[in-house]
């Protein structure tokens, strides 16, 4: 039996169309030296790049 992978569990979650979503990094911190414009998009979520997402849900097998 495949174990889900918690480290990617905590950071990632399926979309309903079976697409992995991602937030930005960098976004804790320092925030008033970022720009309006840089927090505005850093507030929504992003899908992960084409090229890692089979390795990232193959560590999500009961998908999540």
């Amino acid at each position: 039996m495949q174990k889900t992978k918690k480290s990617v569990a905590k950071r990632f979650k399926l979309s309903g169309t079976g697409k992995l979503i991602r937030r930005t990094p960098g976004f804790r911190h320092l925030l008033s030296a970022k720009s309006t414009k840089s927090k505005r998009r850093a507030s929504r979520d992003k899908l992960v790049a084409k090229g890692h997402a089979p390795a990232l849900k193959r560590c999500l097998p009961f998908g999540l």
